[in-house]
């Protein structure tokens, strides 16, 4: 995150964080969120202990002073860096000091790198002259993956980029949004975060909605001429999203509650075959039912059921 502005009470305008660079001993330092478990574990801490080994820290965590302990800071962003400083055994680290509590902002990016934040990362390394094969080897990472990452925003409109700088993005989002001009990428980038929609899928019919003045220029050859879709199509396709996102929103409100009442159903149906008299019972007189019981109380957890192949 760059410089950032905030207003005061008397009309002034003031920077949200420091020019300079804070030297702050790790062991001073206090996470405001605890790591949940299995982070440790996770792809992301692996990547992140690679990278710090073999090229250094390169994006500073963001810290807030503790006015009632001097000497004392608060860690806003950078949860899974300081877990990694702290295995490393590095005693201090070069922090980002910021007057405001976030702690809201940057929580919910504890443990996911946005594409845009990836590609800065590895444009800063690069810049400092680490080589693409130290990132690759570092990030575990084909050197052509880590090359295209440098290249994410490479015909992107700096004003989408920036739009969606936090957003999960995949880079063949990237690859469709360069197929518009800078103008429609903002547009469509906008539209994204309305919807709160960053799938490839939504990202094509964006792009099959857009005009053919709104399309950037495309090279003669293979691949070109392809036919455009008719307004019918982009209606239908409109429509069918509609519905898509109102599936989605109605899953999204149920789900906890949904999830619950199945683990305390699975709970108790296990609680029921562990009675040996309703098996004998079961086995008698519904052994179609005391099989499926069975798969139900064997499930570890609720996901392995859309895991698992259809019967």
């Amino acid at each position: 995150m760059t410089e950032e502005a905030t207003d005061r009470e008397d009309g002034r305008i003031r920077l949200a964080f420091d020019r300079d660079f804070v030297t702050v001993p790790v062991a001073a330092i206090v996470p405001l969120k605890t790591l949940p478990a299995g982070a440790r574990e996770s792809r992301s801490y692996s990547q992140v202990l690679s990278s710090i080994k073999a090229i250094g820290l390169i994006e500073a965590p963001v810290v807030m002073a503790d006015e009632k302990n001097p000497g004392t800071w608060f860690l806003l962003d950078g949860h899974l860096r300081l877990e990694v400083l702290k295995e490393l055994g590095i005693t201090e680290v070069e922090c980002l000091l910021t007057a405001d509590d976030d702690t809201y902002t940057y929580n919910k990016r504890v443990n996911r790198i946005p594409p845009i934040q990836e590609h800065r990362m590895i444009a800063r390394a690069m810049d400092r002259g680490v080589s693409s094969a130290d990132i690759a080897a570092a990030l575990n990472l084909q050197v052509e993956s880590v090359l295209r990452r440098f290249r994410l925003l490479e015909g992107i409109s700096p004003e989408a980029a920036e739009i969606l700088k936090d957003t999960p993005c995949s880079m063949k989002v990237f690859d469709i949004l360069r197929q518009m001009t800078s103008v429609r990428q903002i547009e469509a980038a906008d539209l994204m975060i309305g919807q709160n929609n960053f799938t490839v899928m939504f990202a094509r019919a964006l792009r099959a909605a857009t005009s053919e003045n709104q399309l950037a220029s495309t090279k003669k050859g293979k691949g070109g001429g392809k036919p455009t879709p008719s307004g019918q199509q982009i209606a239908r396709m409109e429509r069918e999203l509609a519905a898509l996102q109102t599936q989605v929103k109605s899953v999204e409100e149920t789900y906890g509650i949904d999830n619950l009442h199945l683990t305390v159903a699975r709970g108790y149906v296990a609680k029921l075959l562990a009675n040996n008299r309703v098996v004998r019972w079961m086995t008698v007189h519904q052994q179609d039912y005391l099989t499926e019981f069975q798969k139900i109380a064997e499930i570890d957890t609720l996901g392995s059921v859309a895991e698992s192949p259809a019967a």
